[in-house]
């Protein structure tokens, strides 16, 4: 093939005086530089290239992280990792090769990235989500993603979201908004986690965590600096009560004082929020986490103090009485996982009093099956989102679409095991989610997903609206 043949197929004498003009009318004083930008703008960009590899998340525990590279640049994802795999969500891969990592290493999950994913996508267009997506479950052929591994899916799924927004020359949350065909950009309330027990730290108070809501801030920027305010205010009461070694901190932040009730944290809480001066623009919400300490039909509050007395056993009847009386005595708006996951029978009653949002997670698993059950039997009326629980953006989407058309309130959630990845962040925004969940002010994977929507709220302008009063954004 000639030269000229060569120019004449592909047209590029069109496509080179095309930016030579635009250089013009640009007034550039830098042509060479402006034609090639302009150039790679007008070519359709395709996936070329993708590489894996195995990191280390914020508890030191292997995760999987991937580079995916287009025509117009490179785009990096991770993926965080909870504490447990619970049986309704996907497969995390693991090794499972006691003597490297403890059985925890992803080598597996990265080698079918590199080999059998990286095969099947290199040529395709990074904005077509949802075929991305629905090529890599085709692949892995499996309910619960498997044979490939829920983390190496997920990871390539979130760095091609971040290359289809590259293309399309728009902020990640507004190419995410598009895939969902919202058109209301609204900033989160952030659950602040200021105190940290169940599975997440070494105290004894069973339930998980305790959270902060600064629903009557004007802006994200002043919820961040109520809630980091009242953290501080936190620690120093805290201090005074039981010393320096109380305000250790758990997986996700929260402080981790030896307390054993659920009353005895939430006092502390309510004494820092008096002291900042902000009574009634922020309220309480708690992560019981029941299935931890469920045992048969009863729950065991002092499941772990080394002193079990065996008399603090209560009964889904003594837990909807507990919720009642803290509920009437704190400024309590949510809680989540009040009953074991398969409790559906005392979650659906406690949610019938309308005393606070009911938040599914243990519930749900983020899984479509037990979300439409859930809708069915109206057995809570909000959703956790962990996109690792499922896969896929595109799944994501689907799933919280689910919650929104239930009137559902939804929140978009961080994991223990976390990177520096802000792709909550953005989803959060694009979905109109109204809450986020992502740790206390503190912790530089969990200030990453804070300090990402002060950008967005800052990029956005006058056109930023914060959730505020409306957090559940039903």
């Amino acid at each position: 093939m000639s030269v000229q043949e060569y120019l004449d197929k592909h047209m590029l004498s069109r496509k080179i005086e095309d930016a030579v003009n635009a250089a013009v009318r640009a007034k550039t004083s830098d042509p060479v530089l402006f034609i090639s930008n302009h150039m790679r703008r007008v070519v359709p960009s395709v996936i070329t290239k993708i590489k894996a590899r195995q990191i280390l998340d914020s508890r030191g525990i292997p995760t999987v992280e991937v580079d995916l590279h287009t025509n117009k640049g490179m785009f990096r994802a991770s993926v965080p990792s909870g504490d447990v795999t619970g049986m309704y969500e996907a497969v995390e891969l693991r090794d499972g090769d006691k003597g490297t990592y403890l059985g925890n290493s992803v080598a597996r999950a990265v080698k079918n990235v590199n080999e059998k994913i990286s095969e099947a996508l290199i040529g395709m267009d990074p904005t077509l989500q949802s075929q991305i997506d629905q090529a890599m479950i085709d692949l892995d052929k499996t309910e619960k993603k498997g044979e490939l591994g829920a983390n190496a899916i997920l990871a390539v799924s979130i760095a091609a979201c971040k290359a289809g927004a590259a293309e399309k020359e728009v902020p990640l949350y507004k190419h995410i908004a598009d895939l969902s065909e919202k058109t209301s950009l609204t900033l989160p309330v952030p659950a602040f986690t200021v105190i940290s027990g169940g599975k997440h730290s070494g105290s004894n108070l069973a339930i998980q965590e305790i959270m902060i809501l600064p629903i009557g801030a004007g802006r994200f920027a002043e919820a961040l600096q109520m809630g980091s305010e009242t953290y501080h205010h936190l620690k120093a009461v805290i201090t005074e009560k039981y010393g320096e070694q109380g305000c250790n901190v758990g997986e996700d932040g929260g402080f981790a004082p030896n307390i054993s009730s659920v009353q005895e944290g939430l006092d502390l809480v309510k004494e820092a929020i008096n002291r900042t001066g902000y009574n009634g623009k922020i309220k309480i919400a708690i992560d019981v986490a029941a299935t931890a300490f469920c045992i048969g039909t009863k729950y065991d509050l002092d499941f772990k103090s080394p002193n079990r007395s065996g008399q603090n056993f209560k009964s889904g009847e003594d837990m909807i009485e507990m919720y009642k009386e803290l509920c009437n005595e704190y400024p309590i708006v949510s809680i989540e996982d009040p009953f074991d996951k398969e409790d559906w029978e005392h979650i659906k009653y406690f949610t019938s009093l309308g005393l606070c949002q009911v938040v599914g997670d243990g519930l749900l698993m983020s899984n479509p099956k037990r979300i439409e059950r859930a809708i069915h039997e109206s057995t809570c009326n909000a959703l956790l989102l962990k996109i690792n629980q499922i896969g896929t953006v595109t799944e994501a989407l689907e799933v919280v679409k689910l919650a929104k058309d239930a009137q559902w309130g939804v929140v978009a959630s961080h994991r223990s095991g976390e990177t520096d990845e802000s792709f909550i962040s953005d989803l959060s925004v694009a979905l109109a989610a109204g809450q986020i969940k992502a740790g206390a002010p503190c912790r530089g994977e969990r200030l990453a997903k804070y300090n990402q929507l002060l950008r967005i709220e800052e990029e956005l302008g006058d056109q930023a609206v914060y959730a505020g009063e409306d957090w559940r954004l039903t």
